[in-house]
Parts: structure tokens; C-alpha cells; sequence
């Protein structure tokens, strides 16, 4: 089984990333627990804006996409930025959006969405606050697509006030709340994504919308 995360740092490779630091001590753990991991870098692809599944010309979205098809465990990590999501999160929440619309990216026979079986989490690290409404806005978005979302899967690090310093610089690795939180959220989604690849969601979501529309008498905004 595997888990797939992306870093959303601003940053470049080779530069430093302490999302990825987060990211890695996550994967480790979830390597413990027996998945294969991979940590990607967004700012290493061209990812273009919009919201489908290939904006065309250019667009390596595309690749990313193959790789999320194939994973068990999803996780966005992102720094915040000015109090927010890296702008870098945002575009794969959107890009997400194609599954809506995408044929490609649900079951014919019963219209569940790619990522239902899938299970979805988030790391977020930055200075001062703001990770409590990063970690809810992906989330949210994740379990909108067909994600599941189990209980206590997210973790993050925040510095101090104004500070310049980050996860690793100031010592987050051995920061308690930080590293209980980040056991937490690896040790239940590994526990959800082997309980989900052994018992999946059965629900019909074709069958399910003809019943919503019997007892509608009021078509969609």
C-alpha cells in the first residue's frame, strides 16, 4: 500500500523545506507501519491553474493525478502564508475540483468518485497561527472529493510570534504536542486505509442521486 504526500512549500529544490522535514517524519512512521511513501514537490512540476484534469499544453497536473489514482493515503502538506493556505495548496484543491465533472475520475456502475477508498490528511507548519484554518479548509476539500477523513489527521508546527525561525530550526521535531498528533495521524490512517482496501464504501452514488431526485421538485442552483 502506499502514501502519497505533497510538499506545497514556495520553495525550490535544493532549497531547505521545513514542510518537507514534517513530511518526511511523517512518511517514516507510515513506513514503520508497513506503506510504501513518496514525498513530491509541487514547485517541481508546472502545474497550471484551473480546474480540470489537463489545463493542455505545458500542464504536468496530469502526472501528479496518475500518482494520487494510485495511492491509498493522501496528504497535502503546506506552509501558511499571511494567516493562509500556500497558494500552492489552493491549486491542488482546485485542480481536485475536475473530479466533479471528469468522467474519467468515477466508477461508471456507481458513480463513486476517484478517491472514495482513499484516505486523506494534512501536515501544515508556518510561524505565529493559521494552522487550525489551513488544516480545515483541506479537510473539508478532501472529504467534498471522496476522501476519507479519520479522526486526528492533521499535525502541525507553529513558531513563536514573529519569528523567522521554523519546524527545524527551532527544534519542532522534539516538540511534544507536534510528534503526539503526528503519531496520531499516521497511526490512524494507516489503520483506515487497510480497514477501507479490505472492506470498501459500497454506497451507489448514481442510485442514490435518481432517489434525491424523486422526492426534489426543484432542480439544482
Amino acid at each position: 500500500m502506499k502514501a502519497l504526500f505533497i510538499n506545497c512549500t514556495l520553495k525550490r529544490n535544493p532549497q531547505f523545506s521545513n514542510t518537507g522535514a514534517l513530511a518526511e517524519k511523517a512518511a517514516g512512521q507510515l513506513q514503520e507501519l508497513g506503506f510504501e511513501t513518496e514525498i513530491i514537490r509541487l514547485n517541481d512540476y508546472n502545474i497550471l491553474t484551473g480546474n480540470s484534469s489537463d489545463e493542455g499544453e505545458g500542464d504536468e497536473w496530469p502526472q501528479v493525478l496518475e500518482k494520487i489514482k494510485a495511492c491509498h493515503i493522501f496528504i497535502i502538506a503546506t506552509p501558511i502564508w499571511m494567516g493562509h493556505l500556500a497558494s500552492t495548496s489552493q491549486k491542488v484543491i482546485e485542480r481536485l475540483d475536475a473530479i466533479f465533472r471528469d468522467e474519467d475520475l468515477s466508477d461508471p456502475e456507481s458513480g463513486q468518485y476517484m478517491p472514495y477508498g482513499k484516505v486523506g490528511g494534512c501536515l501544515v507548519t508556518g510561524n505565529e497561527d493559521g494552522a487550525h484554518s489551513c488544516a480545515a479548509q483541506v479537510l473539508w476539500s478532501l472529504q467534498e472529493v471522496g476522501f476519507t477523513i479519520p479522526p486526528n489527521v492533521n499535525a502541525y508546527w507553529v513558531g513563536k510570534a514573529g519569528g523567522e525561525k521554523d519546524y527545524v530550526e527551532v527544534g519542532g521535531e522534539r516538540y511534544l504536542y507536534t510528534n503526539k498528533s503526528l503519531r496520531y495521524m499516521t497511526a490512524n490512517m494507516a489503520f483506515m486505509a487497510k480497514l477501507l482496501a479490505a472492506n470498501p464504501y459500497t454506497t451507489n452514488l448514481l442510485e442514490q442521486g435518481k432517489k434525491a431526485e424523486a422526492e426534489s421538485d426543484q432542480e439544482e442552483a
